[in-house]
């Protein structure tokens, strides 16, 4: 209990004898700290919701059978990258089956090029997905590696001052010498204190985001695999051909291949 009275009285009195430059340096680092603990309480938020949102909806993809079953019943999953990604594939599967069928069987299916495509949507928006996860971490990084040595220019500046006032005064008292030294620590201790949280959230995120990222990159490869299983024709090369003689002597128009 008494120990807090003291520190804030040393931060008073640091900070009152404080030169320019110095006060300077202790808004810059404020500033900064404002930033990163915006960012990690909006981060922290964005990666529960996500971790949450994600289990449900693996859990829920997990119990269909066809890769489009959540898509026709509606269902949504606000916050998770997986269910996202989903519905981007989802999409463009649905648009290459509509406009660029293949009959097999009486069933639609598209093509070996068309499920290339729904590929290249799924890697573009596990990409998106991936950047939006790590969106404001370069500012956590830049407190943790910056704070400190913001602070330690305005400490060694702070002492520079100092020195040079004694020399000008021509007294080398630990009075004179004192306020100026107290004053140049300050912006070290600030530095740090912008610095710890900062790291500590800094590494909790990073780990939390590759968690989500290969699981969403898990998901992606699962999804397309399901997605080649259901909905492309993989029939050989000599049945498409045999097909397609069969419908051509029956006089049919529609497209085998």
């Amino acid at each position: 209990m008494i120990i807090q009275p003291i520190l804030a009285n040393a931060a008073v009195y640091a900070i009152t004898n404080a030169t320019t430059e110095g006060k300077a340096t202790v808004i810059v680092l404020l500033l900064l700290s404002l930033f990163s603990w915006t960012v990690i309480l909006t981060k922290l938020r964005q990666l529960l919701i996500a971790r949450a949102a994600t289990r449900k909806f693996l859990a829920a993809y997990a119990s269909t059978r066809d890769p489009l079953d959540i898509k026709r019943r509606g269902e949504e999953f606000d916050g998770a990258p997986a269910f996202s990604l989903y519905e981007r594939g989802a999409e463009e599967l649905a648009y290459q089956l509509d406009k660029n069928p293949v009959t097999v069987k009486g069933e639609r299916r598209i093509s070996r090029s068309s499920y290339e495509a729904v590929k290249v949507v799924l890697e573009e928006a596990a990409s998106a997905q991936a950047m939006s996860l790590e969106k404001g971490m370069i500012i956590l990084s830049t407190a943790v590696a910056g704070g400190p040595f913001i602070g330690l220019l305005g400490t060694v500046w702070g002492v520079m001052s100092t020195f040079a006032s004694i020399a000008e005064s021509n007294s080398a008292s630990l009075t004179t010498m004192a306020p100026g030294v107290a004053a140049a620590l300050v912006a070290t201790v600030t530095g740090l204190l912008v610095a710890i949280p900062a790291m500590f959230g800094y590494n909790f995120m990073v780990t939390t985001i590759r968690h989500i990222t290969q699981e969403l990159d898990g998901f992606s490869t699962r999804y397309a695999n399901q997605i080649e299983h259901a909905y492309v024709d993989n029939r050989d090369i000599e049945d498409k051909i045999a097909w397609a003689l069969t419908k051509t002597e029956m006089g049919e128009n529609t497209p085998a291949i």
